[in-house]
């Protein structure tokens, strides 16, 4: 997509939160980096922060150099746990090993039940008159915020634009036989239609499996219905993803099952393949392999229904919350303050890793934020997107569907075997907390 319109701001509010997503536009000006009050004077304390967007990591880093700089009796102590690692699973060790994180992410919805009693309030924190509705949502409980929305995200099937012209690509595919054609087209010039990167169960189990969910007639009622019992795995629209799944594993490169995140990103980005699915959060890496690379956003249709299948899907991919029975709760909030309101924080925010806002305060120009982000908003904008729902399962269902999903490919499951297990996975841990 041609960068049309330089600065967000030209989207209206209006117009994105009727697209049910939160761009991260507004008007406001930044504030000026100030140092933290209660830190000003005083002792030497440590904030330890556990989070799990590895994509971030190293401009995380140096912006916490820049944080110490200005506040300089606060060291921020940055442990990252993601990628192909279970952050869930390692944040539970923490815990139980009493080396309890000062701030961590939380998805939000039934994980932010899960964690509650670990939760410090943020209500009356300064930042939450500036967040978007929508991006509120999975962390309200009973009126109160609990957390503070990482930024908003979007994916779909990130395409090659010149790949796709070499192959005589001329119409963007919207049904599944269109999205079959232009494999055939793809292979026939010589190119990898997909990268798929499925060794990691979260591109499966949460990413993949949520095209089933969001594409329910009501995905509320539907997931309310896994939970009651009065609704099982399967139906028409299981089967028509399952088509789809089936369709880029046909289409994909040799052993899909031993090819990781890193891997599939640097095949996409290195022209060794068309297509991968995935969202705007691999912008910064795939602009460190290959500069400027003419890349877009395609829908993941199922079926040939071009009108419903022509949706991203976009949500808040975390939240940084606070641990209520933190000693440093005063400075963990200062921090969070400073990374959404100082001019430092917002634009690495924006510039270094590439976050749609989820705050009416903070600016953002579609050319610090790449083309991935460009074609997410432009999604947006026509309301062209559906919702992301794997934060509202059981807890640990998403790696457990993950890894059925990888059994299905691997052909040691059927698609009716396949249900089954999602089925089991979801009854035995629906009551668990």
């Amino acid at each position: 997509m041609k960068q049309s319109f330089r600065k967000m701001t030209a989207i209206s509010m209006s117009a994105l939160l009727l697209a049910g997503v939160a761009a991260g536009c507004g008007a406001k000006t930044g504030q000026n980096n100030t140092a933290a009050p209660g830190a000003a004077g005083g002792k030497q304390v440590t904030l330890k922060i556990f989070q799990f967007k590895v994509e971030i990591n190293e401009a995380l880093n140096r912006m916490k150099d820049e944080y110490e700089k200005t506040h300089p009796n606060v060291k921020l102590q940055i442990e990252t746990v993601g990628g192909g690692a279970d952050y869930g699973a390692a944040l539970k060790t923490k815990f139980a090993s009493n080396d309890q994180p000062d701030i961590f992410n939380n998805g939000g919805f039934r994980e932010a039940d899960t964690w509650m009693e670990h939760l410090e309030d943020l209500s009356d924190q300064p930042w939450v008159k500036d967040v978007l509705p929508v991006a509120k949502a999975p962390m309200t409980k009973d009126g109160k915020l609990y957390g503070m929305p990482m930024n908003i995200e979007g994916y779909g099937f990130i395409y090659n634009k010149d790949l796709f012209t070499k192959a005589g690509i001329t119409e963007l595919p919207k049904t599944l036989s269109q999205l079959e054609e232009a494999a055939k087209k793809l292979q026939a010039a010589g190119i990898t239609p997909f990268a798929n990167g499925f060794q990691e169960w979260w591109i499966l189990g949460i990413h993949n499996l949520n095209v089933a969910m969001a594409r329910q007639a009501d995905p509320d009622k539907y997931i309310t219905g896994l939970f009651d019992g009065s609704q099982k795995f399967g139906g028409p629209v299981f089967d028509d993803w399952t088509k789809l799944l089936d369709l880029t594993v046909k289409y994909g490169q040799p052993n899909p099952l031993t090819t990781d995140y890193n891997t599939q990103v640097t095949n996409f980005a290195t022209g060794k393949a068309a297509m991968m699915q995935q969202g705007n959060w691999t912008q910064v890496q795939i602009d460190k392999i290959t500069p400027n690379l003419n890349i877009g956003v395609l829908p993941m249709p199922i079926n040939e229904d071009a009108a419903a299948n022509d949706k991203v899907f976009v949500g808040v991919p975390n939240n940084w919350v606070i641990n209520k029975n933190s000693t440093v709760k005063a400075e963990a909030k200062e921090f969070l303050n400073w990374m959404v309101t100082s001019d430092t924080g917002k634009n690495y925010m924006t510039k270094e890793f590439k976050f749609i806002p989820a705050f009416a305060s903070i600016n953002a120009d579609v050319k610090d934020l790449g083309p991935i982000a460009g074609d997410i908003l432009k999604y947006s904008k026509d309301n062209k997107v559906l919702g992301w729902n794997w934060p509202k399962y059981p807890d640990g269902a998403t790696q457990e569907f993950g890894a059925t999903m990888q059994a299905y490919i691997a052909g040691k499951q059927t698609k009716d075997q396949m249900y089954a297990s999602f089925q089991k996975t979801w009854d035995n841990l629906k009551a668990k907390k």
